[in-house]
């Protein structure tokens, strides 16, 4: 049957264009105030870790699989079903890429990795959309399960290979048939190291930033960077995508005008499994090809995080995901890069407080306010954080980040709701 009653509502074309480089607008306006205040945040404080190419680069490596697991979330939650399970779904992630990146290379883990992962959603699937469990207890389930999971297949397939254990995985050749692309100018040695080397404001932060974006890219990380455009277009500009967003706001719409429901959220299910399982494919290709247990550090929950952070938009999602990676790299740079983080964050606060007077917001206002000023205090004292707090900056800034966003967030209507073909929601 036809799709054409699901998009009546729609908006006309022009005003979509016009809605969309809106968005563009304001996307690049949040990219150069950020890029302004990390760098004002650099110069005053002297904490040259804050935009040197080290972090940026080690921030892109933590980013990519957070970004990995919210990608499969929005897969998941757009289709209907709310993905608790991702944080699962990557550890069984990690242990595919350790087997089979043993057997098989670097190759074989990223496959191997996606086909585990896809495995737990398709199961995921099964007891939410067949059984009708609660969506919440499955991916709760899930990522107990999964851990057990691990565990056992390591021991029973690990153990005894090589330095393999009930633990980790015996390692592999990351770069076997896996090639490394280099631009121009960005060796250590390069144009760009020069000037970063410098330290003048604003132009050296740019030639760090750019360094360590554009240094040395595996080509594990181009295929997963490239999931996000990927997912983009498959949710926004297919027939599949339109029948996947019908099915996650108005499921009992979208079976009357002949849409599958049930069908679209195995597939979609499926398929956010197997993004969190590419997730944990990177972190084992990062980590010189070795499966270690543990080896998520709750990822999956950031990957979730980023999700809700990004409103369930890909390019919001990839806001969150930076964030939280950048948010993650802190902890390699340690406190140096803490004090500089201080006035960072108070910048952002008192330019929050200026968007909340603006919309006559006073209350939250004067909170941010008074964040900022606090902020700037512990910046003069040079106040170091105890290094377990230090660990623990992703998660706080998660707490901090959803707290302030959350009045503008809209989830799919029917994500997390339980439905059966016939039911009228």
């Amino acid at each position: 049957m036809s799709d054409v009653s699901l998009i009546s509502d729609f908006k006309p074309i022009d005003d979509e264009h016009a809605r969309r480089l809106s968005r563009n607008q304001r996307l690049l306006a949040i990219v150069v105030v950020a890029f302004a205040a990390i760098a004002v945040a650099r110069s005053l404080s002297g904490e040259h870790d804050l935009t040197s190419s080290f972090t940026v680069s080690q921030a892109v490596i933590s980013t990519l699989p957070i970004l990995m697991a919210g990608l499969g979330g929005l897969l998941s939650e757009r289709s209907g079903v709310s993905n608790i399970g991702l944080e699962g779904m990557m550890i069984l992630g990690t242990w595919g890429a350790g087997f089979f990146g043993y057997h098989y290379g670097p190759w074989g883990a990223l496959l191997g990795a996606a086909f585990c992962g896809g495995i737990a959603g398709l199961l995921h699937a099964v007891v939410t959309v067949r059984f009708g469990v609660d969506h919440v207890v499955s991916g709760v389930a899930i990522n107990l399960l999964a851990f057990g999971w691990a565990r056992f297949l390591a021991a029973a397939l690990f153990k005894g290979r090589g330095s393999g254990s009930e633990t980790n995985s015996p390692g592999f050749d990351v770069s076997k048939h896996m090639p490394t692309f280099r631009f121009p100018g960005m060796s250590q040695n390069g144009l760009f190291a020069k000037i970063e080397g410098r330290n003048w404001p604003f132009i050296s932060d740019a030639a760090g930033i750019t360094k360590g974006l554009l240094g040395a890219w595996p080509l594990y990380r181009l295929i997963a960077l490239a999931m996000l455009p990927l997912v983009s277009w498959l949710v926004w500009r297919t027939k599949f995508g339109l029948r996947l967003r019908s099915s996650g706001e108005k499921p009992s719409a979208a079976d009357s005008l002949g849409v599958r429901v049930g069908r679209i959220r195995y597939i979609a299910v499926s398929a956010s499994g197997a993004l969190a399982g590419l997730g944990g494919a990177l972190l084992v290709l990062n980590n010189s090809g070795g499966y270690g247990e543990g080896q998520t550090n709750s990822k999956g929950f950031l990957g979730l995080a980023s999700l809700i952070f990004g409103n369930w938009r890909p390019m919001g999602v990839l806001g969150g995901a930076s964030l939280f990676g950048f948010l993650d790299t802190i902890q390699l740079t340690a406190e140096p890069a803490v004090i500089g983080v201080y006035l960072l964050i108070a910048i952002g606060a008192a330019f929050g407080a200026w968007r909340m007077f603006r919309n006559r917001r006073r209350t939250p206002a004067m909170v941010l306010i008074g964040l900022a000023a606090g902020l700037g205090v512990l910046f003069v004292i040079r106040w170091k954080l105890n290094t377990d707090l230090i660990k623990g900056l992703p998660y706080i800034g998660t707490l901090v980040v959803l707290a302030v966003f959350s009045r503008r967030l809209r989830p799919p209507a029917a994500a997390g709701q339980p439905w059966r073909k016939g039911e009228i929601t």
